[in-house]
């Protein structure tokens, strides 16, 4: 497969854009997490993720069709998110490794948490939602975020012992998610413990 390379050459003023490194202890071992602007990732490895069978079957919104003419629109949407809202995607790295993106998309009217990693990283999310999510009520000055759930999970126990709370149903796209929203003062009460 051709790796098709697209780098993106701007300044973003967006306090909560800035690159990120943060070194951690996991599973006996230290790593180097990065957040980087999403536009850094090799095309070709973001269609392997978006295609992984592991990855879809938590995306209901995801077409079959993701080659490199959707990745194309799909990071052009995404960087649209940083200008019109000061806020987006992040792609994430693990010691030089693309490891998945995520961050906060507006959806609905709310700053909505995205988190979509490659199976082989599934264990390092809840220490990148504690970044995202320390960067949204910390420099970004956020009142509340949401999680969107498809209707059909079964639990949403996960997200309710981080302090979310169910908020009602949106429908994207003809299909329909159960809203929790993790608003500020439950956050940090959360966060103490």
């Amino acid at each position: 497969m051709q790796r098709t390379h697209r780098t993106l050459h701007r300044f973003f003023p967006q306090i909560g854009r800035a690159p990120l490194t943060i070194n951690v202890g996991y599973q006996d071992q230290n790593m180097n997490i990065e957040f980087r602007e999403l536009g850094t990732v090799e095309i070709s490895d973001l269609v392997e993720l978006m295609n992984n069978p592991l990855v879809r079957r938590h995306m209901p919104l995801s077409n079959d069709n993701f080659g490199v003419h959707e990745c194309e629109s799909f990071l052009s949407k995404k960087e649209a998110l940083w200008t019109e809202y000061g806020y987006g995607p992040w792609a994430f790295f693990i010691d030089d490794e693309f490891a998945g993106w995520g961050g906060l998309q507006s959806e609905d009217g709310y700053p909505d948490l995205a988190l979509v990693l490659h199976p082989n990283h599934w264990g390092i999310g809840n220490i990148l939602y504690k970044e995202i999510v320390q960067r949204a009520f910390g420099a970004m000055k956020l009142k509340a975020i949401s999680a969107l759930l498809p209707v059909t999970r079964k639990s949403a126990n996960s997200l309710l012992r981080l302090g979310f709370r169910q908020h009602g149903t949106v429908t994207l796209e003809n299909k329909q998610f159960n809203r929790y929203l993790l608003e500020k003062p439950a956050y940090s009460r959360n966060s103490k413990n």
